[in-house]
């Protein structure tokens, strides 16, 4: 079982890998790590007309199953309170989205796979 820290670590690259796959298809990164009353959101995205917060979920091993399958009942509640809050605070007015970036990094850190999962709920 990794340190809280390396998991963090690990968390972070995730993040930062998921938003460079997402850039360069053209969806453009607006913010990251936006703190809600309920959790965080890891990447607040544009695509097209479209907001889009981005759950990244990154593992090093299939242990504990797929990462997207870490993304259960809760997390959606919870990212759905914080379209909600993000909505109110940022005054955006249209339609919000919701995406899954899944990755699978070896022991060094290099991607063994990388998924998106375009409203998976």
């Amino acid at each position: 079982m990794p340190s809280t820290a390396s998991a963090r670590e690990l968390g972070r690259r995730g993040e930062r890998l998921a938003a460079t796959y997402l850039e360069e298809r053209g969806w453009k990164v607006v913010g990251t790590g936006f703190l809600a009353r309920r959790g965080e959101v890891d990447l607040v995205c544009r695509k097209g007309d479209y907001l889009v917060l981005v759950e990244v979920k990154t593992r090093t091993g299939l242990g504990f199953g797929a990462p997207a399958e870490a993304v259960g009942p809760r997390k959606r509640r919870a990212l759905s309170a914080a379209a909600a809050e993000y909505r109110a605070l940022a005054g955006w007015r249209g339609e919000v989205r919701f995406a899954v970036v899944s990755l699978l990094l070896d022991r060094e850190g290099e991607v063994l796979s990388i998924e998106l999962l375009e409203d998976p709920f």
